[in-house]
């Protein structure tokens, strides 16, 4: 822990677990665990409305979970780093686990 405070990295963890509170977005993470896909193959494979998955994209890029690279005229979303994946299935298989 560095810093003034020495909650640094708390602070960190706390604005990536914000940025995977929704849903949709350990959806998408998960989803992109699998591999590159741009914005018609996320909203194909979540049956969600392209307006709402561009929007949960745009918070995860804004939080440095995903990034985005120009395939011809779409945009390939993939995960910056795999821990991410990780800790999306984590939370999910949790979650399955009951109380």
């Amino acid at each position: 822990m560095t810093g003034t405070n020495g909650y640094d990295a708390f602070e960190g963890a706390g604005d990536l677990l914000r940025a995977l509170s929704a849903p949709i977005r350990l959806a998408i993470v998960t989803e992109l665990a699998q591999g590159e896909r741009c914005v018609h193959e996320l909203v194909e494979k979540l049956g969600a409305p392209q307006p709402l998955v561009s929007q949960h994209l745009r918070v995860l890029r804004g939080a440095g979970v995903v990034r985005g690279s120009r395939r011809g005229r779409e945009i390939a979303y993939a995960l910056v780093d795999e821990h991410v994946a990780h800790i999306a299935a984590d939370a999910v298989s949790h979650a399955g686990e009951g109380p």
